[in-house]
């Protein structure tokens, strides 16, 4: 989940990102539901305004991709927790239903 790739030769290419101006506000998710096909994950990060909730952005990838999401998340979280203190899991007090179909 760098921001470097690997081509076919084995070097190291920089790949440049860019974010267009309608993505750099975000969205805010305070609930995220994950569903999965046998070729990719589905994540759908919701705000959860009870009673209700909304999608506001559906993310969808590969198993591969999701093993790499959950060892960067894993790094990060580790780094904030040395910077900042360990970080209080709270449960949830609104567990989304998903009433999807794919």
């Amino acid at each position: 989940m760098s921001d470097d790739t690997e081509n076919n030769t084995g070097n190291t290419a920089e790949l440049q990102i860019q974010v267009p101006q309608e993505v750099q506000r975000g969205n805010y998710a305070n609930q995220l539901i994950v569903t999965h096909t046998a070729e990719e994950f589905i994540l759908d990060f919701v705000l959860a305004t009870p009673p209700a909730g909304l999608v506001n952005s559906r993310v969808l990838i590969s198993p591969g991709h999701a093993k790499r999401v959950v060892a960067t998340l894993q790094d990060a979280i580790q780094r904030y927790e040395a910077a900042f203190g360990t970080i209080e899991v709270k449960q949830a007090m609104f567990t989304p239903e998903p009433n999807q179909r794919h």
